[in-house]
């Protein structure tokens, strides 16, 4: 599927956290992702929620996913929010009530091509007992942003 998204990605750095640790949760579920300090927070922006995806079906939460996603959209996309800690082990850990005290990764998904609901099923497809249904992409068939041939 070609697709075109820009990802926004900003995590408060608090004064008791090492920022190289809070840049490394943010790379460890969002790959492709540069966080760069920015006045007490981090900020990254990426245009392919593929590597995220495949952690998503590693963990076996696609439907947790299209929950988070769905309830958190718009027509112009949707934005959801990860746990710190849980990213700093490569784990997706949606955050979901209370604030939690550090901050938490929060994520913002603009969606140009296709429309929201294609890319939601895209990154989180329909599962039936657990296994996706018609996926549109393979697990692990990762968009290589250097490739020129894609």
């Amino acid at each position: 599927m070609i697709y075109s998204v820009d990802v926004r990605i900003e995590v408060p750095v608090r004064d008791t956290e090492v920022t190289d640790r809070v840049a490394d949760a943010v790379e460890n579920v969002f790959p492709d992702a540069e966080p760069v300090h920015e006045d007490g927070r981090l900020v990254s922006e990426t245009h392919s929620l593929d590597a995220f995806s495949d952690v998503l079906h590693e963990q076996e939460i696609l439907d947790t996913a299209r929950r988070v996603f769905r309830r958190n959209s718009s027509d112009e996309g949707f934005a959801f929010s990860l746990k710190k800690q849980a990213a700093l082990e490569g784990v997706v850990n949606f955050a979901v009530g209370e604030p939690d005290e550090l901050g938490e990764i929060d994520v913002e998904v603009r969606v140009r091509e296709p429309d929201v609901e294609s890319f939601i099923d895209y990154v989180a497809p329909e599962t039936d007992e657990g296994q996706p249904v018609d996926p549109a992409r393979e697990y692990g068939d990762r968009f290589d942003p250097e490739d020129e041939t894609y």
